[in-house]
């Protein structure tokens, strides 16, 4: 696989058993590639597969047949160990629903992922600088109920990045903001994508959201229905144009 390459998909099937005779077919065949700093979307329909693909991609699931290599390590094989190794090391998650434990600052939500993969020696200035970047270097000892919606998806963000992943995998990461806090999420994973070099893949069913991005994938029945690449696009407030 080539160095720019970061995911290679190749026909993924995923196949759920629901009791002993019903199969319900959530992926057939889908086969991509992704290139490392690439801003990508994935769109459809309910049904269409999305949740299924991204949950492959996340390494949270496995195809039932197919091959997935991620930044050089086919995924497809792994045991459930391995994805959770793979998973801590290579992604970077961002919800829609933000997904901050409640008790504790912004500093500390962020170093999770650096304590789960055993980093301690300065996990609390890499957090530090992380929630630099997107921002909130003055909200560090705030914890989420002193934050704006707005500012809890800065600190997921910057606890998405604090790893250093492959990609940052972002689902629906606009959905429960206002239509400026939104907009100011996308310009901000749009910098990052642009400064840091970060890959960036965002599920979603907003076409708003999807046209910022570089190239959209359209899923339909759990099939790539069609791939759609966009023309060059303004670089957001502070950020450089998109490609």
């Amino acid at each position: 696989m080539s160095d720019d390459i970061v995911i290679q998909a190749h026909d993924l099937h995923k196949v759920y058993r629901l009791g002993r005779e019903i199969e319900v077919h959530a992926l057939r065949g889908v086969s991509f590639t992704v290139r490392r700093g690439e801003a990508l979307a994935i769109m459809g329909p309910s049904g269409s597969g999305k949740s299924t693909l991204m949950n492959i991609l996340g390494c949270l699931d496995k195809p039932t047949q197919g091959e997935y290599i991620l930044d050089g390590q086919p995924v497809d094989q792994m045991n459930d160990d391995q994805l959770a190794l793979i998973r801590n090391r290579k992604v970077g998650f961002v919800f829609q629903s933000f997904n901050l434990l409640p008790r504790v600052t912004a500093l500390e939500n962020v170093m999770l992922p650096l304590r789960y993969a055993g980093i301690l020696r300065g996990a609390a200035d890499r957090a530090r600088a992380a929630l630099e970047a997107v921002g909130l270097g003055d909200r560090v000892d705030h914890k989420p109920n002193e934050l704006s919606g707005g500012q809890q998806q800065r600190v997921a963000i910057a606890r998405a990045l604090v790893n250093h992943p492959a990609i940052i995998l972002a689902d629906e990461p606009t959905g429960n903001l206002d239509t400026q806090s939104g907009q100011d999420i996308m310009d901000l994973l749009l910098r990052l994508n642009q400064e840091q070099g970060t890959t960036l893949i965002v599920v979603t069913h907003d076409p708003e959201v999807a046209s910022q991005m570089q190239r959209i994938l359209h899923l339909r029945d759990g099939r790539l229905h069609h791939e759609e690449v966009r023309a060059a696009r303004p670089a957001p407030p502070g950020g450089r144009p998109h490609a």
